[in-house]
């Protein structure tokens, strides 16, 4: 349970009363598909809610804000920060530092517009009667997928990415996986194929990437990444429920 609760914290802005022992980021991240599922839950429940008196296209972006709301953004600020630092002809010292830097630039700005509305436009255009498995592999498994990156990757900087990677643990790191695949089956065993296989396909291309550029993995890093996985799998499903 101590773990759990670490993963709610970690993950939301849902705040719970303190223990003596509080649970390290790598402890929690055993739990954090589950917590991601949770909130596709909630959120498939305020779609439903809001397109019984809203047009589907508020009940979505709805849905969308939701899901920002609750975990306090973050995840949209990692992909901000990367999108701003990891500009061409910048050098890993000075892509760093701009990583460190709180203020978001017209690159983050442009990055967090886009991923809203990708999300917006494609849990508008899909099938309803399957939202409740949509919204819960759309939450669980990018949050599965970058407990995977962390567990595979070095760090890079001292931040949350390198309190995650550091305490992270073998058995915690396969109890996140094997919860984020049961999250994309849900959805049936070839969708729950493409999922997973295109959830891994663009984690390592990001881990690539991001070695290329900073050398490593860091905790904005992990973010940019759950959002381009969330994007993946809400795209995937457009027209195909």
């Amino acid at each position: 349970m101590r773990a759990l609760a670490g993963a709610i914290q970690f993950l939301t802005v849902v705040r719970l009363p303190a223990t003596e022992r509080p649970a390290t980021p790598g402890q929690a991240a055993a739990w954090f598909p589950l917590v991601g599922a949770a909130l596709g839950a909630a959120g498939a429940g305020v779609f439903i809610a809001c397109a019984k008196v809203l047009p589907i296209s508020l009940a979505a972006l709805a849905a969308v804000a939701f899901w920002a709301g609750v975990s306090g953004v973050l995840h949209e600020d990692g992909l901000a920060d990367v999108a701003d630092a990891l500009r061409a002809g910048r050098t890993q010292e000075t892509m760093l530092a701009i990583l460190k830097d709180s203020r978001i630039g017209t690159y983050g700005a442009v990055a967090v517009v886009l991923s809203i509305l990708i999300r917006w436009q494609a849990l508008e255009h899909t099938n309803a009667l399957n939202i409740l498995c949509l919204c819960i592999a759309a939450q669980a498994v990018p949050r599965a997928g970058i407990v995977g990156l962390a567990w595979t990757s070095r760090p890079v900087g001292y931040g949350l990415g390198y309190a995650l990677s550091s305490t992270l643990t073998t058995p915690a790191a396969l109890a996140a996986l094997a919860q984020g695949a049961a999250a994309a089956l849900l959805s049936g065993v070839w969708m729950g194929i493409e999922i997973v296989l295109g959830c891994y396909v663009i984690a390592r291309a990001a881990q690539w990437y991001f070695y290329r550029r900073l050398g490593g993995v860091n905790g904005d890093c992990l973010g940019a990444t759950e959002q381009l996985l969330e994007i993946f799998i809400l795209v995937l499903f457009t027209g195909k429920l």
